[in-house]
C-alpha cells in the first residue's frame, strides 16, 4: 500500500504512520534500526528496492530523501507499508525549493525512538560523512565507491576523514575473498607471501583495498591489472616460498582455488549483489576497525602505483 501525501509536514506523516499502523496491523517493536537513505542523484526506486530485500533479514523503517523538482518550498511524501514495502516501512521525502537541504530537520521527527540509525548514500559519496547532517547522527554510514570516476581520490578522501562506523561496499564485497585467501594461506607450510597478483575490473575500489589490505597485513609487494571486459575481482594469485596460491573466478560465479601440493578444488563464490552488500553491513552496528586501518594504509601507500 502507498499512501500520497502532497504539501505535508513531518507531523502529519508521524500521525498517518500510526494510523497505517492500526489500520494494517504492523508491528513496530520489531524494527530493529532506522535506515536512512540519501537518494540525492542517485535513482530512489532501485535503492528503495535494494533496502526492501536487505530489510527482510533486518526489518527496519526506511527513511528515503529524494528531493523534488518544484521551485516552491514545499514537502511531498509517501508512506509504502505491506508488500510494497518489503519487510519495513518506507516513508519516502520530497522536499522541494527552500525544504531542500535541511536533511536532519526533516529525518529526525521520524526516527525511530531508542533504535540505532544507519545512513547510506547510494550514488555520490560525501565528502566527510562525518560533518554531514546525516552523517552526524548515524551508528553506521555505508558509501559505495563502486562506479565513480577516480575510485583512488574518493578513498583518499575517506581516508582522511574517516571515523568509527563509517565503512564502504566496496569493502563489503571483499569478505568472503579475504576469508578464503586466509584459509589458503593456513595450509601452506611457510605462509610468507612475497608478491600478490590481482585482476579484475577498471577502476576497481576493491581492488584498491584488497591491495592496501594485503600489503599492510602481509608486508608483500602488489601488482594490479584490470580488464575492462569483466565485472569484478577476477584472480588473485599469492606468492609464497612453498608455492603459489591462486583463487580464480573467472565466470562471476565459481572459483577455482589452487593450492601446493593439494589438487584443484572449487567452490561457489558468486559475485556479491548490492542488496547482499547492504544487508552484510546492516547486520553489524559496531566499528570496521579494519576498513579504517585499510584505508589509512591505503593513504599511507597513494605513492605507490597498484
Amino acid at each position: 500500500m502507498i499512501i500520497e501525501l502532497p504539501h505535508t509536514t513531518t507531523g502529519a506523516i508521524n500521525k498517518r504512520l500510526i494510523d497505517s499502523r492500526k489500520e494494517g496491523g504492523v508491528i513496530t517493536l520489531a524494527r530493529v534500526m532506522t535506515l536512512v537513505i540519501d537518494a540525492t542523484g542517485a535513482d530512489a526506486e532501485q535503492a528503495i528496492a535494494t533496502a526492501n530485500v536487505a530489510s527482510r533479514e533486518h526489518p527496519c523503517r526506511i527513511i528515503v530523501i529524494a528531493p523534488g523538482t518544484a521551485s516552491e518550498a514545499r514537502l511531498d511524501a509517501e508512506i509504502r507499508v505491506g508488500g510494497d514495502a518489503g519487510a519495513s516501512e518506507v516513508v519516502v521525502l520530497r522536499p522541494c525549493g527552500d525544504q531542500i537541504g535541511h536533511d536532519d530537520t526533516l529525518v529526525t521527527p521520524l526516527l525511530l525512538p531508542d533504535a540505532p540509525i544507519v545512513v547510506w548514500w547510494p550514488a555520490g559519496v560525501p565528502s566527510d560523512l562525518g560533518k554531514r547532517s546525516l552523517g552526524r547522527m548515524a551508528q553506521r554510514r555505508i558509501t559505495d565507491t563502486k562506479g565513480e570516476s577516480d575510485p583512488a581520490g574518493v578513498l583518499l578522501g575517506l581516508a582522511h576523514c574517516y571515523r568509527p562506523g563509517d565503512t564502504d561496499l566496496a569493502w563489503t564485497r571483499l569478505t568472503r575473498w579475504r576469508a578464503l585467501m586466509a584459509a589458503a594461506l593456513d595450509q601452506v607450510k611457510v605462509p610468507e607471501v612475497t608478491l600478490a597478483r590481482l585482476h579484475g575490473d577498471t577502476n576497481s575500489p576493491s581492488i584498491l583495498l584488497l591491495g592496501a589490505w594485503l600489503r599492510s597485513t602481509l608486508g608483500c609487494e602488489i601488482v594490479a591489472t584490470y580488464d575492462d571486459s569483466v565485472a569484478a575481482l577476477e584472480n588473485v594469485v599469492l606468492e609464497t616460498p612453498s608455492g603459489s596460491i591462486e583463487i580464480s573466478r573467472p565466470d562471476g560465479h565459481n572459483a577455482t582455488i589452487r593450492q601446493p601440493g593439494q589438487p584443484d578444488h572449487q567452490i561457489a563464490l558468486p559475485a556479491r549483489s548490492l542488496e547482499e552488500a547492504l544487508a552484510e553491513e546492516l547486520r553489524r552496528l559496531d566499528a570496521d576497525a579494519v576498513y579504517g586501518e585499510v584505508l589509512a594504509a591505503f593513504a599511507e601507500d597513494t605513492a605507490v602505483p597498484l
